[in-house]
């Protein structure tokens, strides 16, 4: 091989190796973006607890995905109530709107929203451990599906809407 050609093949395996190593740069980079904790990309706005005396109740709230991956809601808790569940709205076979724990979490897509409200997806605060009067705030901790959490408070309203029917109704007393 003369001279000329052995330039010319150095030149196009640097090329290479220079393209190969700024595919590899971007890759690393979008690993490490989709490894951000769901709980550093999710913010938390206009959340609410319907009052309540006894029974159970529904907090409402607006759930932002700021990342760029999907992420999924597994599970919520409070002090406030003994179990908490994630709930939706769906017509049953009579076409009467029910309540119901959803299966697999609420997924939230990249630069997306869930919204959480009354006659919606929600969180269901079921087993009330005291009263929850209007003015009062209540803490709680998101679990999502990477193992990350994400505390937020909502404040008590009162709220006069929301008294859908519940699978399961016989076993939850009290009003959503």
């Amino acid at each position: 091989m003369s001279l000329r050609g052995r330039r010319m093949s150095a030149a196009l395996v640097s090329f290479a190796l220079a393209a190969l190593a700024g595919c590899a740069a971007q890759d690393s980079t979008d690993a490490a973006t989709s490894a951000v904790p769901a709980a550093e990309v999710v913010r938390v706005s206009d959340a609410w607890v319907k009052a309540g005396d006894a029974g159970m109740t529904g907090l409402f709230a607006v759930l932002d995905n700021d990342g760029d991956a999907e992420v999924t809601v597994e599970a919520a808790a409070t002090d406030a109530a003994s179990a908490t569940e994630l709930h939706e709205t769906v017509a049953d076979s009579s076409g009467t709107m029910t309540m119901r724990e959803v299966s697999g979490g609420f997924t939230i897509p990249g630069e997306s929203q869930r919204v959480l409200e009354p006659g919606g997806d929600h969180l269901m605060l079921m087993g009330l451990t005291g009263p929850l009067a209007p003015g009062e705030e209540v803490s709680v901790e998101l679990s999502f599906s990477d193992g990350s959490t994400l505390e937020f408070s909502a404040p008590v309203k009162d709220f006069a809407g929301a008294n859908e029917s519940y699978e399961g109704e016989a076993e939850h007393s009290g009003n959503h």
